[in-house]
């Protein structure tokens, strides 16, 4: 008697390292973002500091999108808005098909996250409560320019949570719903296969550490302008 082989006992590389450390170090940061907001005072210049990681972390992810491995590059994951519906519809049915990389959806929230991220760091650059925070640049703006960038700091800052919730509960219905685990292929950087296709490519870890001091180096010339 022929045993029955498992479909998924094959497993294929995924998400090179650069971008699991991007993707662990945004969650840790933007958690530490919320918490240095809420307590105000003193813990504005952690969350200032915080504010340049993020930059310089949406700075490189937005380098590793070209110069990254297979499914870390924009070109992978960014689909035409027909194949987004025809995928959207697809979730639902029976015909849903799981990707390896990002699927047309989240391509796509991919860069909704990555804008957010860079409007919200940008403009805390500019920011000002009148109390006890200013960003580095509010002295090369006028008071009006510097308003308007606080105001549209603290309009993002609810559409970014917005997106955070929306990615949540994405991962959550894929998990619960289509029985697809996104959180273990984000640590191992594999994910399990039913046949072997052609492996996916890795990023150079010498590359995105050098983009990643590129990007720090950038932000550090902005803050001290």
């Amino acid at each position: 008697m022929t045993q029955k082989r498992s479909p998924h006992r094959h497993s294929e590389p995924v998400w090179d390292l650069p971008v699991r450390i991007f993707h662990w170090a945004l969650v840790l940061l933007v958690i530490s973002q919320l918490v240095t907001a809420s307590l105000g005072g003193n813990a504005m210049q952690f969350h200032a500091f915080g504010g340049y990681a993020i930059l310089t972390l949406v700075l490189f992810r937005i380098l590793w999108g070209f110069l990254g491995g297979t499914h870390a590059r924009f070109r992978d994951f960014v689909r035409a808005p027909a194949a987004v519906v025809q995928y959207a519809k697809s979730i639902l049915g029976e015909s849903h098909a799981a990707h390896r990389g990002h699927n047309p959806l989240g391509g796509w929230s991919v860069l909704a996250m990555l804008g957010s991220l860079l409007l919200q760091a940008g403009t805390g650059l500019f920011a000002n409560d009148d109390v006890m925070m200013e960003g580095p640049l509010v002295k090369h703006v006028s008071e009006r320019a510097s308003a308007i960038a606080t105001a549209i700091h603290d309009v993002n800052a609810a559409v970014l949570l917005t997106l955070i919730a929306i990615h949540i509960a994405a991962v959550l219905f894929y998990w619960l719903a289509k029985k697809e685990n996104l959180i273990t292929p984000m640590i191992t950087g594999r994910k399990p296969s039913a046949t072997p296709r052609e492996p996916a490519r890795y990023g150079s870890a010498w590359l995105a550490a050098l983009l990643i001091g590129c990007s720090a180096a950038a932000v550090y010339f902005v803050v001290r302008i």
